[in-house]
């Protein structure tokens, strides 16, 4: 698995195709807020190019806005990270100083990653596009159900009703993706319901994991044994929670 296995499942058409490089001024200009995300974009950034502008005219799919947002263009990045960079704030930066929602692959060194962040207007500044969410980051490097996320991403096989659909479609299959983590399967939702659902119980099993996580490193450091069967108990039933909810993905 290389960022360009990645970038070919995308199946990108010609007339969509930019594959330009974006400056870092661009980046530090407009999505560093702080001298360390300065110095992290030009110490940890080794190029980022623009590949792909997907809008009406270049792949047929109709814009879409309300008044929440606007999708006019999907912009589709390739990054390449130096060993030592920070990826998961890098990321963070690049898709807030893009004006576009944006399909992020990020390479660095046997590591690729594909992430993808809903925008909306900003309530506070203006015409300005923000982040509508948590940025969507997965790792792709090696897991079983990689080859059959890379057969959903094809362009071609997303809706095509706008580009909000067409980009949520993409999210999805990242959805599906980290379900077969948990589950073993990777299965798309039939509906937009039951996607609905699955990215609920995705946020609940992640909640869980890391509350069981942080009462088991307390119960490790707890001297007495009152307390640490407490805590134990705790967990037992905080698993089957978690259970429960995994036959839900």
């Amino acid at each position: 698995m290389n960022v360009d296995n990645l970038i070919a499942a995308l199946n990108l058409p010609p007339e969509a195709r930019v594959d330009r490089r974006v400056p870092k001024t661009l980046l530090v200009e407009n999505g560093a807020p702080t001298v360390a995300d300065k110095r992290r974009i030009n110490e940890g950034i080794e190029e980022l190019l623009w590949l792909a502008s997907l809008k009406p005219t270049t792949i047929g799919v109709p814009e879409y806005r309300d008044d929440v947002r606007e999708y006019l263009e999907i912009a589709v990045l390739a990054l390449t990270l130096r060993p030592e960079a920070k990826t998961d704030r890098l990321v963070k930066l690049i898709h807030r100083a893009i004006p576009y929602p944006v399909v992020l692959v990020a390479g660095q060194d046997n590591r690729v990653t594909l992430s993808f962040a809903h925008k909306r207007w900003s309530q506070g500044e203006g015409a300005k596009m923000v982040l509508d969410d948590a940025i969507l980051l997965c790792d792709l490097t090696d897991h079983s159900s990689t080859a059959v996320l890379l057969d959903s991403l094809a362009l071609s096989q997303q809706p095509r009703v706008n580009l909000l659909d067409l980009y949520q479609g993409w999210i999805t299959c990242l959805e599906a993706f980290q379900a077969a983590q948990v589950t073993g399967s990777f299965v798309l939702p039939t509906s937009g319901e039951a996607a609905l659902a699955r990215r609920t119980a995705l946020a609940d099993h992640d909640r869980l994991t890391s509350r069981i996580d942080a009462l088991r490193a307390q119960a490790t450091r707890e001297p007495q044994i009152n307390r640490r069967v407490e805590l134990n108990l705790k967990i037992k039933r905080l698993e089957a929670e978690r259970v429960a909810i995994r036959n839900q993905l």
